[in-house]
């Protein structure tokens, strides 16, 4: 049976682990967002009760 030699699919799967492991976080690492979140003020927002009609 031809799908129980591991030749091929050993390295296609250990192949494919490098480029997970070694070439992907890297370029997700070294992403930069172009907008960096700015803080918000420290001032408390008033929040008014709701005035319910019924």
């Amino acid at each position: 049976m031809p799908q129980l030699n591991p030749n091929p699919w050993f390295m296609i799967l250990v192949f494919s682990w490098v480029v997970f492991l070694t070439i992907i976080p890297t370029k997700v690492l070294s992403h930069l967002t172009p907008n960096e979140p700015s803080p918000m003020d420290k001032e408390q927002h008033k929040a008014d009760s709701w005035n319910w009609p019924w």
